[in-house]
């Protein structure tokens, strides 16, 4: 059961970056639009959006690509019960990687260094499959 505690710390991050966006997309909406109907697609407040607003709704969307892969490799792993302490401390150190690839995004959005918590956090998910398709193998 461990196993998903990381996973749910990555829903968590979606959370969070979930009330940012509204956070922010609301505000600017009325504050160019004066009402929320008036802004019926997103891509009519990409213009308006200010540095952090356009890094939040980058990330949150993000957060629908690799991590969909993690959530069910999670699944997959936990149903298998093939969840171990490797497994564990490799999921654990995804979250945290993903978790500071959103800092670094919504902050100073230095690309070396998010690019490379992107890399390393896809890394885990590699790591954990390879090592599943050996398990597998037998």
């Amino acid at each position: 059961m461990e196993i998903l505690y990381p996973m749910f710390a990555v829903i968590s991050l979606s959370g969070v970056m979930f009330l940012f966006l509204t956070i922010e997309r609301v505000s600017l909406i009325f504050k160019h639009f004066r009402n929320l109907k008036a802004a019926k697609h997103s891509d009519e407040l990409r213009p308006n959006l200010p540095s952090l607003g356009s890094n939040i709704t980058n990330n949150y969307n993000h957060l629908f690509e690799q991590p969909t892969i993690f959530y069910a490799l999670i699944i997959y792993i936990y149903l298998l019960q093939h969840a171990d302490d490797i497994y564990i401390y490799i999921a654990w150190i995804y979250a945290g990687l993903r978790i500071l690839h959103s800092i670094v995004q919504m902050t100073t959005n230095y690309i070396p260094l998010r690019a490379g918590l992107f890399i390393c956090s896809g890394m885990c998910l590699i790591a954990m499959i390879v090592r599943e398709g050996l398990f597998l193998l037998g």
